[in-house]
């Protein structure tokens, strides 16, 4: 039995187990939550998040060391968040449509004790700005994406430029990113034991209450995230990628369900590189740079549910949103995407900036909170295979521009 097979029947054995403690034995389910369920999933999330920061270090370091011509990694970058801002805009212009086809808040819900205290978002100039670390030792030890991936980003800079100056270190970036690629190997091992644990304690935590309640919100949400992989993701692997979508999804669908049960597209991203590499066939130089930043300021996934979840609230309140309402949500949650990058709670933070942006009350993020634990895993699914979709394309386009430059070549000559 391979390993996808094995995680996904730990997802579905842990949905079944949680779910039925829930129901037929919840001090039981109580007890086992907190010794066998939460620790498994703590042990593996945490196993997974040990090797992050060195693995976004070391891959984009030697990513960037392997591009060699700043030319070359300036283009990649273009190309990746070009990609990330079209399919982000994409992405909720489908959630808006869908929410106004299906009329998800034409429900009666009681609003009078909806609370919910919003928190203050960095903006876009304020991001940008921090990007770069006054102190890179710090960013690694707090975590921070965006600026590991600077500091990453200017090493393998310098290592391409001096050349033999530097082999040694060039040599150890390397070595530590082939550990870092056998310690997800290993882990991986841990990986259907995890997702169960991980799963059993979220279903059985929330079981159906929740969901019966806000099931309208909850299908249109998860519509929205299924057309736009397989018609976003899929028409772009296909036409930009040149790769069959089928074997596209096939091939990631071992990263999808790790990123489904941990619910982080930071925790997932050594297993999402990794098959990336092995499975679709990217060069690694494009996954090493594409993958982490992807993992940092794609968030499609979160877009789709501000879509809904704004049109939801605003027919909840009885509120009309005027066209110029709706594009300002598209703009704001496009923005906001790339301005709130690597904040904890990233998804409830940008809807509550784009709630404001339209003079929606915030108050009503609490009516989906508690359904919003189980989206945030089909979210973090979707995200991931955004970044490996990106990859896909960069890697193809590369391969283009590499092959014509061959050419010119070859006719001076």
């Amino acid at each position: 039995m391979n390993l996808t097979t094995k995680i996904f029947i730990g997802l579905i054995l842990g949905a079944v187990t949680g779910l039925t403690l829930h129901f037929a034995a919840p001090d039981l389910f109580g007890t086992l939550d907190t010794f066998i369920f939460n620790p498994l999933g703590t042990v593996f999330l945490n196993l997974i998040k040990m090797l992050v920061v060195p693995i976004v270090f070391f891959s984009i370091t030697l990513g960037t060391a392997s591009l060699g011509d700043p030319k070359k990694l300036g283009r990649i970058g273009g190309k990746t968040v070009a990609f990330f801002l079209v399919t982000t805009t994409i992405a909720i212009s489908i959630a808006l449509s869908l929410a106004y086809i299906f009329e998800p808040g034409n429900i009666s819900i009681d609003t009078a004790d909806a609370s919910y205290e919003s928190e203050e978002a960095p903006g876009v100039v304020e991001t940008f700005t921090g990007i770069i670390p006054t102190n890179p030792i710090q960013a690694m030890a707090e975590g921070n994406m965006l600026q590991i991936i600077a500091f990453s980003i200017f090493i393998g800079l310098a290592l391409a430029i001096l050349g033999k100056k530097t082999e040694g270190i060039m040599k150890l970036i390397e070595q530590g990113n082939d550990i870092m690629m056998y310690l997800v190997n290993l882990i991986m091992r841990f990986a259907p034991y995890g997702a169960f644990g991980l799963l059993a304690s979220a279903i059985g935590t929330m079981g159906l209450d929740g969901a019966q309640a806000m099931g309208m919100y909850m299908i249109v949400v998860i519509l929205g995230l299924v057309i736009h992989a397989i018609v976003t993701y899929g028409s772009a692997v296909s036409f930009l990628g040149k790769m069959n979508p089928i074997k596209f999804f096939k091939g990631f669908f071992p990263a999808m369900t790790v990123g489904f049960s941990t619910s982080s597209s930071s925790s997932t991203l050594p297993i999402s590189m990794k098959t990336a590499q092995e499975n679709l066939n990217v060069p690694k130089p494009v996954s090493s740079f594409v993958q982490p930043l992807g993992a940092t300021i794609n968030m499609d996934g979160t877009a789709i549910m501000q879509g809904v979840a704004t049109v939801f609230i605003a027919q909840v309140y009885n509120t009309d949103l005027s066209f110029g309402q709706l594009v300002m949500v598209v703009l704001t949650a496009v923005l906001a995407s790339i301005g709130t990058a690597g904040v904890p709670g990233v998804g409830l933070i940008m809807l509550a900036m784009v709630l404001n942006q339209v003079q929606l009350p915030v108050e009503g993020i609490a009516l989906i909170i508690g359904i919003d634990r189980l989206l945030d895993m089909t979210r973090t699914a979707l995200n991931i295979t955004g970044d490996a979709a990106c990859a896909v394309v960069v890697a193809e386009s590369e391969k283009k521009y590499d092959d014509a430059s061959e050419e010119r070549e070859a006719m001076q000559a």
